[in-house]
């Protein structure tokens, strides 16, 4: 942005902030604001409201007067029950009190670890298309965002190969997605190995987000940090938004080496203190008490993934088999729009919102990213509007 066009104001901030484009997600969906009969596939939230026997755990607890500060690192018994849901789902046990951080969702536990990690220059390589925080957060921490992209050629995962070719004497963090967003991409532990063996090698740090780990639809979920020799490398980032519909509760959590989680801790307590008492309490409940809702509402997604991704190649956008989230990622390249110009006019021509593909990063160019957690009657009503959309273009 050109000094002279600044305002007095803005010349006072951050370069690096001044320079940071706004989230692309948020831009479609601002779009819709005064708009009328608009269906939203844009936002990756659950149409489902949080479970009532949730919600009332969490009304006990506030009408027991639970509206304090809790340990900077979570509530004991929440930590207790994530080292337990972890051992059970993943195989990896991690020490509540020294290898667990609750954290104000999975984005503070990202932006944590980054900070934590990050030395001026230091290269922090991330596989495409991505969620968009990522790069975002390493450039405000000093590091350098080092995309590696990935293919819907190969199911959008990624290749030691692929890896290898980026990776250079300052690469020190590498920032893993799956299942992805946005692309619903998937690892197996046969796909991991070689990335293992290349973290090993190369001695990287190894943050993996594992968001949607509950939203696998195939194989059972593979944790980076179970693979041999891993769990002492790598921060595993999760949290209860999206498999337990807990958006607006804020709860994450990230569990890793000990010496890694109080670093983090350090920050933690210096910004937000601790994650509010209220969502602990909803989280917790949802690990002991919230369980069986969570597993029907990822049988609803399962369906839904199914009739959406048959029902978008029918209407002529080529689209891969997603087998994790609930993201389809089809590809428009062949109408000859841009993203960009695709998801404006269909927000605009079929009062649809998706997201452009080139806003994830390297390999998003040529797709648009549509959340099915939205109702059933809804993505029928969003399919046929897109039909009609293609038969004009």
């Amino acid at each position: 942005m050109p000094y002279q066009t600044l305002t007095p104001m803005e010349r006072l901030l951050s370069p690096q902030v001044l320079e940071m484009p706004p989230s692309g997600i948020r831009k479609f969906f601002d779009y819709t604001s005064g708009m009328k009969d608009v269906i939203s596939l844009g936002v990756g939230e659950p149409d489902f409201v949080t479970p009532q026997i949730v919600r009332d755990a969490c009304v006990a607890a506030l009408d027991k007067g639970r509206t304090t500060y809790t340990s900077n690192a979570g509530m004991p018994e929440l930590r207790e029950a994530i080292s337990g849901y972890l051992s059970d789902s993943c195989g990896v046990i991690y020490d509540p009190d020294s290898e667990v951080l609750v954290t104000v969702g999975s984005s503070e536990a990202i932006d944590l670890a980054l900070r934590a990690l990050i030395t001026e220059g230091d290269e922090i390589v991330i596989p495409e298309p991505c969620y968009i925080s990522y790069s975002p957060i390493v450039f405000l921490g000093g590091g350098k965002p080092v995309g590696v992209e990935t293919f819907a050629k190969h199911q959008f995962k990624l290749k030691a190969a692929a890896l290898r070719e980026k990776l250079t004497p300052r690469s020190k963090v590498l920032v893993l997605c799956y299942p992805n967003n946005p692309t619903g991409g998937v690892m197996t532990y046969e796909d991991w190995l070689p990335i293992a063996r290349l973290a090993e090698e190369r001695n990287l740090v190894v943050i993996s987000d594992e968001i949607y780990s509950e939203l696998s639809y195939g194989d059972k979920h593979v944790s980076f940090a179970s693979l041999p020799g891993m769990k002492e490398r790598t921060l595993v980032v999760n949290g209860f938004s999206k498999a337990f519909a807990m958006t607006g509760w804020r709860v994450g959590y990230a569990c890793g080496p000990s010496e890694l989680i109080a670093a983090m801790l350090k920050i933690h307590q210096y910004t937000v203190m601790c994650a509010p008492i209220m969502g602990q309490v909803a989280a917790l409940a949802s690990l002991q008490v919230g369980m069986e809702e969570k597993d029907r509402m990822i049988e609803s997604y399962n369906q839904r993934r199914r009739v959406f991704v048959q029902g978008l190649r029918q209407i002529g956008l080529p689209c891969h088999e997603p087998q994790g989230a609930f993201y389809a990622f089809p590809s428009i390249a062949h109408t000859g729009l841009t993203s960009e110009q695709f998801a404006h006019r269909l927000l605009q021509e079929a009062k649809v919102v998706t997201v452009p593909g080139h806003v994830f990063g390297s390999g998003g160019e040529g797709f648009i990213r549509c959340s099915y957690a939205s109702s059933q009657v809804q993505l029928e009503e969003a399919l046929e509007r897109i039909r009609k959309f293609l038969s004009l273009i």
